[in-house]
């Protein structure tokens, strides 16, 4: 078996990642096709600085139109499933997700048992006479009306999971549920279910290939596939054996990575910087992302504010090959403003003026890519961001100088 330096490693998966590091403007086609080779894109509701999609998507294509997503949703180009949670997931892999679809027939993804078919009944009825639809479309008063919102609902969920409605767009961030054979291309519903082990072995491969290299315990984890490590080793045999995969040692002397058979790992670190979704699909594996990068990723969102050490909704920030920080950012829709609350240096990062403007390029990017036509945060006029260590308040300190607020053009 081959090995490699864990530094080699790292600058490999940052590479394979394709980050934009300058501005970019991109098409429906080049969402379609970040999607096909990402494998899948996680989902979230919280929009304190952009839907997690979109940052995900932002941070290799940059800006793209309002609305390109729910298009191709509508289009039958991408699919939304379940797949490492909620994502966005390529059409080709629709006939992969049909054994899922089965796995979840009579049970929900979160668990919960299919009981009433009466009310999916009344759902299918009115989505297939009156077109795609969104759950509020059911919503009733709770009592006495014909929709109740909860059985609704539930319906509506696993429906969904067990393929037999799928989302034909989203109204702001509300699903609008239709028949499967409006929506999916005829040869994608024809196409044969797989056996669970084609399932588990093809799945697994497009995890490797989207990720660019995964141990077997990080292949369960993206896939949510049970077993652990020791579950994919006879699929990661099977691979290799095949000539789709190979395992390389690192030295480290952690655990071996699987990588595409093709893989060079050669990547060379790029200049620039990038704030990264918390929901990044690099991010996914923490243990690993631990590991390689010696980054510690929280998401704090769901925490209480006294139990917060970096803020709300946080961002880290990739500079070169080694995530050097965390942003904690708030967009500001109405007044068109990306705000900076706080930036924390990583423990030994020191600060450089290469950073700092690694750091205000990524915040232009990012908000270009939402449109916003400003970045303001707490600062000197030396444009640098306020820098505070782990365990300080994640607001800046009051300014009590007009020029320690800057506000700086989007381009």
């Amino acid at each position: 078996m081959e090995t490699v330096a864990l530094a080699t490693l790292r600058r490999y998966l940052v590479a394979h990642q394709r980050f934009a590091t300058r501005p970019r403007t991109s098409q429906a086609a080049d969402v379609a096709a970040a999607i096909d080779r990402l494998g899948c894109v996680q989902l979230d509701s919280i929009s304190t600085v952009g839907r997690a999609h979109r940052l995900t998507l932002a941070s290799r294509l940059g800006y793209y139109r309002p609305g390109t997503v729910t298009r191709l949703l509508r289009q039958g180009r991408i699919f939304e499933y379940w797949a490492h949670e909620a994502c966005l997931v390529p059409i080709d892999d629709w006939p992969l997700f049909r054994r899922r679809m089965e796995q979840l027939r009579d049970r929900h993804w979160w668990g919960r048992k299919r009981e009433d078919r009466q009310t999916e009944a009344l759902v299918l009825e009115a989505i297939r006479e009156r077109g795609p639809l969104p759950s509020r479309a059911f919503e009733g008063s709770g009592t006495g009306g014909m929709w109740n919102w909860k059985p609704a609902k539930r319906a509506l969920e696993h429906l969904f999971a067990a393929g037999e409605l799928v989302v034909a767009g989203r109204d702001g961030f509300q699903r609008l549920y239709d028949l499967p054979e409006r929506v999916v291309p005829r040869r994608f519903l024809d196409a044969p279910v797989p056996s669970e082990e084609e399932f588990r072995r093809g799945y697994a491969l497009r995890a490797v290939r989207g990720r660019g290299a995964l141990t077997e315990a990080g292949i369960a984890e993206h896939c949510r596939l049970r077993g652990g490590a020791r579950a994919m080793r006879p699929l990661v045999d099977a691979l290799v054996a095949d000539g789709l995969v190979r395992r390389v040692a690192v030295d480290d002397g952690g655990a071996a990575v699987v990588v595409p058979a093709e893989a060079e790992l050669d990547g060379r670190p790029c200049s620039g910087g990038v704030l990264l979704s918390p929901f990044e699909n690099l991010l996914w594996d923490r243990p690993f992302v631990a590991r390689v990068f010696g980054f510690r990723h929280l998401i704090e969102v769901y925490k209480r504010e006294h139990e917060r050490v970096y803020g709300y909704y946080v961002l880290p920030f990739l500079w070169r090959d080694r995530i050097v920080g965390r942003a904690d950012l708030k967009t500001d829709r109405r007044e068109g403003t990306l705000r900076v609350k706080a930036f924390h240096l990583e423990p030994g990062v020191r600060r450089s003026g290469a950073l700092a403007d690694a750091f205000d390029g990524a915040l232009r990017r990012l908000a270009r890519a939402l449109a916003l036509a400003d970045v303001e945060s707490a600062s000197g006029t030396d444009r640098r961001p306020a820098v505070q260590s782990p365990g300080c308040s994640s607001r800046p300190e009051p300014s009590t100088s007009a020029s320690s607020r800057i506000r700086r053009r989007a381009r």
